[in-house]
């Protein structure tokens, strides 16, 4: 009973007053400040959910980028391969066991991480290719040759990709006592005069240290194949499979005849019986960058880095007797050493300078919206310490002291703000994609929070601080002000010099990414500078006038201006970033379109090695398109004046004609028909000199002459040919796209020359060339369409021509994961700043309206009627209206010109050059007119609740 009595008087304990009237000015003020603990709430749920989903979703773009980089590379060619080369002559007789060999190779990558073995798997069975052979029966029909050299390749993945006219394909099982089967292209058994069922001899190199003479071998044709074109380009690299080549002998007058033929699994171990060395075998590795690609591609680099210094550890010890070079053990089979080739890390290097260029040209936008975020913190920090004004004077009167007002609004304020930032976070780690490169960011989540957390007692600390006792005179004051206020100016002007000069100097980082926030901040001082001057300039004139309207909207305009700041500031800010954001994005897409330009060339183009000659007209019937035709030869020139040579020149030979047919507005094309044209039908000779166009650097080797070279062609007398310079080509001809796909084979800095296709003939063809066929729809019967483009250049170059069309090129450049992603990240965060800097403003107006509403409330009392009250609102808010207008355009077109050093969008666009900046002024003027209706619509509000505001309520507004 006794501590049922207890427990009765600790309920009935009376609270102390103090705890008491404490909860219910907390509750009661928590009440009132309702409206705008709500949009304080709604700031930081929103911020801090950006911090939890948008790392994650732009980790999400850079996955996609970098697997749509990996998924091309691999398509063309392996970016991680293992090769060694077995020795055979280990073994008496010589022998290998190919069959377990390429099977034991799939052992090859436990040396590495489990991780990273995870992320690698083989590519079929593997190759092997040996040495240029020579062939000795028979003897090729047709021009003499000096010899002919036969590659002899076992490729499985090439199986897909032809079709056997005659025969069959080489078979994987032979019996020992059988010659090896091979299988050789259409044009391929053509040159050598062979059908299925003959014979080749051929005597491939010897082996040094083993042997002192080259052995011999004999092959059967077991079939002839065509080949399906790919448009993965697989045959890139692999032309001799379908087309033999020819190229000039090194020691002797004669040409090469080089071509390559296809055998079976075991063709190795029969030529090991007859003593041939063994083959080059390869393996090809397919690196898997699904989920989170970003992060597996560098979790594989490492490991890669030293993976053939760990195979080597694992697998090699001692020497071989017969090479000396390291020996190794792969399946049971003596090897040589193993060689790692890695294209992947270089791939990785060049997406990472990519991705850190997105991930500047975001940081512009993110910390834009940031400031844009806390600037509306701030403004309605202000509008609820501007509501809570009169109650904290009279708690001020009561004997509150500082501190205790101060906390009083942290316990009010603080509770939400925690609250929201948890629950941001929560619903933004709920919302965020999963399995990402990105993952969600806590610590600006926390510094946002904790910024505005600092807020509220910082800003309400200014507003019920103590006044300052008047120890000085009002001028001493006054100067006082002038002086930080100029002292503040001149800060932040130099603060922003210095960040614009840091970051032209050394690009952008996490710090100098806030540049833009600095110079947007300059130019509100200086609008604030001005603002107030024009304003006066204005009030100068119409306080002349005779109508009281435009005298007082000028006059109220003019007292607000210096309050206006933080209004100024959001608006400048906000509409700087979305002009800056437009013109980013239009800048991109104008380079995307000139970069899928420069690539093709024309609306398609095809490319094959060698220079050859195409089948078909400049109009390929029926489809009415249009080709124009380019060869690129390399060729040693030596000046007229001095006779120094120049090694290594790029001659490139075409019609202009043709190529004006194909793009009219050409400024390369003109220049072409202007310095090269020649009358139809002419056929130039050796002793005509022939026109052409140099590059600058070639003109510059020879000023003052032309430049001779030697052609030699099979079967005929060398030729002496003479060069005639009639002109230098521009920049501008030299970006052009229609020299975009010859370009692109040739090294940076490699010296050009343009002559006339009239001059094909006295040139030899080139193995080492390459020829390049532009084509142009005509835009009927579907005759643009990408498979009638394709269909048109496959008749034309044959099967094996790389085909890229423009559209489609095109359609891949905007897919790209990091154009994309920039695209997402400037519309999302000008739409958030939009809508901040919307909220922004109606809480700037409703702080505002009070003296706004009090001016026309006193001159409703004096007979001012309706339409003039509406008026004066209207004109108290046009000068905020133009000035953010002005400030915010001059901002987004000042900015990028400031930060060009820093703008590198050419690996966005893939073009000749950096693309020109390009605002879209369709966008600016939208977003100018958004805001001047925005506040058009304020003005238009507050007439419309002033007209319906009594009169005792005027009376007491006055």
């Amino acid at each position: 009973m006794t501590r049922t009595m207890d427990t009765d008087a600790a309920e009935t304990r009376p609270v102390r007053p103090g705890t008491a009237v404490t909860r219910r000015l907390i509750r009661k003020e928590s009440r009132g400040d309702l409206p705008m603990l709500v949009c304080l709430a709604v700031l930081v749920l929103v911020l801090t959910a950006l911090c939890a989903w948008a790392p994650a979703l732009a980790g999400r773009q850079e996955d996609r980028a970098l697997r749509q980089r990996v998924d091309a590379a691999q398509a063309q060619a392996p970016l991680i391969s293992l090769s060694t080369t077995p020795e055979v002559f280990n073994t008496s007789p010589p022998s290998v066991d190919m069959a377990a060999l390429l099977a034991a190779g799939r052992t090859l990558t436990h040396p590495l991480s489990g991780a990273a073995a995870r992320h690698l798997s083989f590519t079929g069975d593997g190759s092997y290719d040996y040495d240029p052979a020579s062939l000795l029966s028979p003897r090729p029909p047709g021009p003499a040759s000096t010899s002919t050299q036969l590659t002899v390749s076992y490729l499985p993945s090439a199986r897909d990709r032809l079709r056997y006219v005659s025969g069959r394909a080489p078979a994987d099982h032979t019996p020992l006592t059988t010659a090896p089967q091979i299988g050789l292209s259409q044009a391929t058994a053509r040159a050598l005069g062979v059908r299925t069922g003959s014979r080749l001899s051929v005597e491939f190199p010897k082996t040094p240290g083993a042997q002192n003479t080259a052995p011999n071998a004999e092959l059967v044709v077991s079939g002839v194949y065509r080949t399906e074109a790919a448009t993965d380009g697989f045959w890139t690299g692999r032309e001799t499979l379908d087309q033999p080549s020819r190229y000039q002998a090194e020691r002797s007058a004669g040409t090469v005849l080089a071509v390559r033929g296809l055998v079976g699994r075991d063709a190795a171990d029969l030529l090991a019986g007859a003593g041939v060395g063994g083959p080059r075998v390869t393996w090809q590795l397919h690196a898997d960058l699904s989920g989170a690609a970003l992060d597996r591609a560098r979790a594989l680099t490492g490991p890669l880095s030293h993976f053939g210094a760990d195979l080597s550890a694992a697998l090699c010890q001692g020497s071989d007797w017969v090479t000396g070079d390291i020996a190794c053990q792969v399946g049971g089979q003596s090897t040589q050493s193993l060689l790692v080739t890695d294209s992947l890390t270089p791939l990785l290097t060049a997406f990472t300078a990519q991705d850190q260029q997105a991930r500047a040209l975001a940081t512009y936008a993110v910390d834009a919206l940031a400031a844009v975020a806390l600037a509306t913190v701030a403004v309605a920090v202000r509008l609820l310490l501007r509501r809570r004004q009169p109650h904290l004077r009279l708690q001020r009167a009561r004997g509150a002291s500082t501190g205790r007002l101060v906390l009083l609004r942290c316990a009010v304020a603080w509770p939400v703000v925690l609250i929201a930032a948890l629950l941001g976070w929560a619903g933004g780690a709920s919302l965020a994609p999963t399995g990402t490169s990105g993952s969600p960011r806590p610590l600006p989540a926390a510094l946002t929070t904790a910024v505005v957390l600092l807020t509220v007692p910082l800003m309400t600390w200014l507003a019920v601080r103590e006044p300052r006792r008047p120890g000085r005179l009002r001028r001493t004051r006054r100067r006082t002000a002038v002086g930080r206020r100029l002292v503040l100016e001149l800060t932040v002007l130099l603060a922003t010099a210095a960040g614009v000069a840091a970051l032209r100097s050394q690009g952008p980082d996490g710090i100098l990414g806030a540049v833009p926030v600095l110079v947007a901040l300059a130019v509100v001082l200086l609008l604030l500078r001005v603002y107030p001057l024009v304003l006066r300039l204005v009030l100068r004139q119409t306080r002349r006038g005779r109508g009281v309207v435009g005298f007082v909207g000028a006059a109220r305009a003019a007292h607000d201006a210096p309050a206006t700041g933080l209004a100024l500031f959001v608006l400048v800010l906000t509409l700087g970033t979305a002009v800056f954001g437009g013109l980013v994005q239009r800048t991109v897409d104008d380079g995307l379109t000139t970069g899928a330009a420069w690539s093709t060339g024309a609306d398609a183009s095809a490319t094959v090695a060698g220079t050859v000659a195409p089948a078909g007209t400049t109009a390929v019937a029926p489809t009415g398109i249009r080709t124009a035709l380019q060869h690129l030869r390399t060729l040693d020139l030596a000046g007229q004046a001095d006779g120094a040579v120049v090694s290594q020149v790029a001659v490139i030979t075409v019609d202009p004609r043709q190529l004006a047919a194909i793009a009219p507005k050409s400024p390369l094309a003109d220049a072409l028909l202007t310095g090269l044209a020649t009358p139809p039908g002419t056929r130039l000779d050796a002793s005509t000199p022939l026109p052409s166009l140099l590059s600058p650097g070639l003109r510059a080797r020879e000023r003052t002459g032309g430049f001779t070279t030697t052609v030699v062609t099979q079967g005929q007398p060398p030729v002496n040919l003479t060069l005639k310079p009639v002109g230098t080509l521009t920049d501008a001809e030299l970006r052009d796209p229609l020299l975009g796909p010859v370009t692109a084979q040739l090294p940076e800095g490699t010296p050009m020359l343009i002559t006339t296709a009239t001059a094909d003939h006295l040139l030899s063809a080139q193995a080492s060339g390459s020829t390049v066929l532009l084509l142009k729809g005509d835009g009927k019967n579907n005759g643009d369409s990408p498979t009638a483009l394709r269909s048109a250049a496959a008749k034309a170059l044959g099967p094996l021509a790389r085909i890229r069309v423009r559209a489609e090129t095109l359609s891949a450049l905007r897919a790209d994961g990091l154009t994309q992603g920039l695209g997402t990240l400037y519309t999302t965060s000008a739409v958030l700043a939009a809508l901040s800097g919307l909220l922004a403003l109606a809480l700037e107006l409703t702080l505002t309206s009070h003296e706004r509403s009090r001016t026309t409330s006193f001159l409703r009392t004096l007979g001012l009627g309706g339409r003039e009250a509406g008026a004066i609102h209207f004109l108290q808010l046009l000068p905020l209206a133009v000035a953010s207008a002005v400030g915010g355009t001059l901002l987004g077109l000042l900015e990028p010109r400031l930060l060009a050093g820093t703008l590198d969008l050419r690996q966005f666009t893939g073009g000749p050059a950096q693309p020109a900046l390009h605002t879209d002024y369709s966008l600016t003027l939208a977003l100018v007119a958004g805001v001047t209706a925005l506040i058009l619509a304020a003005a238009a509000t507050e007439t419309v609740l002033a007209r319906k505001r009594r009169l005792g309520a005027v009376l007491r507004l006055t």
